[in-house]
């Protein structure tokens, strides 16, 4: 017989004969047990108001891990401890926080027979067990934690993981595994958001798809992964590869993807191949990292179509705040080809390929002294010089002919905005900022705005943002945006499902850029909103934002969050956004706005 199976046969039996020996001597052992199951740890001193139970949940989350807590218990009376139930290595593990502060306390102590029976007894009453069945569940325990142990196998599977925020990461990492499934090989693919460090440890490949968000954050759903980077981990074992997402207008240009490169090869794990960084979706840049998908599976992947985009007419453009001190904010409204189906969720966003304008287009011509007539091929088809300026980003130095110039030529890439509409509005609605530059508009507004004539043709993309879809099952919200940030959450408003929603909204003055004011009454009237609030920031004296309603709203925020509500926030990101972040740090503390974002609770839009 196998010495192992000998081992857990004896004991076995020696736990039998103790059950036996201890169940008739029950009322005699007993009452010491139950004083056992009230350790010391879970007296503390009372000092105001515990936390509640969101900030604790967060607070047991930040302490013993993500993925780890089972339960949190709050304390039924003053001076006593919150309780955790945990996921340890042998079962339910019991731990206590302090309810004032959040701190995790030390575990009870004593590791002797009846204290080890005390933490089974609690951890697994909310399973019916009996003491004496917490008796049986101890001696397991206590055998097994010195049964000799095999270490845990790497997996075989190569790991693909993404950080996303827009959507435009996950996309790629789907892509991605199809490529290595294709070549035959197994692939794991989760959200980094879902992973330890410690998953990481089981894998010996690894492939890492991350965007950088805000000022080079990780994404809203990775940021419990990125508060373990501080960790130390043995990573030996692991060789990765990693794609990193950015924009360059930005100064922290790709950062959360440079962050985990450094974390990881500080870890001891291997990289591939040099991290490969995307600027605003360079396709040179995401051919590269076919091209080293190639080399990792020795097949030939086929080139990754792009995204097609197909001609809308462009219906309906008004602006929406005449006589405003700020820019001009337009409605836009695109009608879809004939007999297209209209398939998008409220949340996602629409790729624009914008034009340079007829005029600039024809001075260029004009000052190089060219034919814009004349016919050339570019990308693959034969149009107009003029048309393949009008498509395409312009060489900065002096091109001596038209061959030079058009193997300079790169395609314009697309600008992306918040869908306004859902389908059953039967077409695609945009709330778009004029933006002003040097000499003259932007390339993207101007196009949008100004530049596309009525009734003509845009090319455009519907791109899903799962990042910020509705939740999964209806939940009052809390949206809260200013400007054009109102585009996505006014569509969120006539996709959801019942009412009792809440809405912040902030702009310059009412009388000039109260945005799409008759539907936010009506919808107050049909009670789809139930409460909203205005910042109009030029209307007094003193300038107020909607972060500063946020914070006077304070406790019936948290109200509303404990009762389960999401948040969403659009808009801004260089002022809006950071600041409605920092009041709501304030207002719930850092680890439970974390735990929202991990549950799809917080969720952000922001430009």
């Amino acid at each position: 017989m196998p010495a192992g199976l000998r081992y857990g046969l004896a004991t076995l039996a020696a736990a039998a004969l103790l059950l036996a020996l201890l169940s008739s001597a029950a009322r005699w052992w007993q009452p010491s047990l139950q004083r056992l199951l009230d350790p010391a740890a879970t007296q503390v001193e009372a000092a105001g108001q515990p936390l509640s139970a969101l900030q604790l949940r967060a607070r047991a989350d930040e302490a013993f891990g993500p993925g780890q807590v089972v339960s949190v218990q709050p304390p039924s009376m003053a001076g006593h401890a919150a309780v955790v139930v945990l996921v340890g290595e042998l079962g339910p593990e019991l731990r206590y926080l302090n309810p004032y502060n959040g701190k995790a306390l030390p575990r009870p102590r004593g590791r002797h027979a009846f204290a080890t029976l005390a933490r089974q007894h609690q951890a697994w009453g909310g399973y019916g067990m009996s003491l004496l069945g917490a008796v049986f569940a101890a001696l397991a325990c206590y055998a097994l934690q010195r049964a000799p142990r095999r270490d845990a196998k790497t997996s075989q599977a190569v790991l693909i993981t993404h950080a996303s925020q827009t959507g435009h990461a996950e996309e790629l990492a789907e892509k991605t595994a199809a490529v290595l499934q294709a070549a035959g090989l197994s692939v794991v693919i989760k959200p980094l958001g879902t992973l330890t460090v410690a998953d990481l440890m089981g894998y010996q490949r690894a492939l890492l798809v991350v965007s950088t968000f805000g000022e080079g954050e990780a994404p809203d759903g990775a940021q419990a992964f990125a508060r373990q980077l501080g960790r130390s981990a043995k990573l030996a074992g692991l060789h990765y590869g990693l794609l990193a997402l950015g924009d360059s207008h930005y100064p922290h240009f790709c950062g959360f993807g440079r962050q985990l490169d450094a974390w990881l090869a500080g870890q001891g794990a291997a990289a591939l191949f040099e991290r490969i960084e995307v600027d605003q979706g360079d396709p040179s840049a995401v051919a590269a990292w076919q091209t080293r998908l190639t080399e990792l599976t020795g097949q030939m992947a086929p080139a990754w179509q792009g995204p097609r985009f197909d001609e809308w007419r462009l219906v309906d453009r008004r602006r929406l705040n005449p006589g405003s001190q700020g820019a001009g904010a337009f409605h836009i409204a695109l009608a879809p080809p004939a007999e297209s189906l209209l398939i998008w969720q409220s949340g996602d966003i629409v790729e624009i390929l914008p034009q340079h304008p007829p005029a600039r287009v024809q001075a260029w011509l004009a000052q190089q002294g060219w034919d814009g007539e004349q016919a050339v091929a570019y990308q693959g088809s034969t149009c107009s010089l003029q048309a393949a300026l009008a498509n395409s980003v312009w060489p900065e130095a002096a091109v001596a002919d038209v061959p030079s110039l058009l193997a300079q030529l790169k395609p314009l890439r697309p600008r992306e905005y918040s869908i306004a509409s859902v389908p059953d509005d039967g077409r695609l609605e945009l709330l778009v900022r004029q933006i002003k530059v040097r000499d003259g508009l932007s390339l993207g507004s101007g196009w949008l705005t100004e530049h596309a004539p009525l009734e003509g043709q845009v090319r455009l993309h519907i791109r899903s943002n799962p990042g910020f879809h509705l939740p999964a099952q209806p939940v009052p919200m809390i949206l809260i945006g200013n400007g054009t940030g109102l585009a996505s959450l006014r569509a969120h408003l006539k996709a959801a499902t019942g009412g009792g929603h809440w809405l912040i909204f902030g702009e310059r003055q009412a009388v000039h850029d109260y945005y799409y004011r008759d539907e936010l009454a009506a919808w107050q009237a049909d009670g789809t909103l139930a409460r909203l609030d205005t910042a109009f920031s030029r209307d007094q004296a003193a300038r107020i934002y909607v972060q500063d309603l946020l914070r006077e709203a304070g406790d019936e925020v948290i109200a509303w969050v404990e009762r389960g509500a999401a948040l969403y926030i659009c808009g801004s990101a260089a002022g809006m956004a950071p600041t409605v972040h920092a009041v709501l740090t304030e207002l719930l503390g850092e680890a439970a706005l974390a735990s929202l974002a991990q549950a799809g609770r917080y969720r952000r839009d922001v430009y």
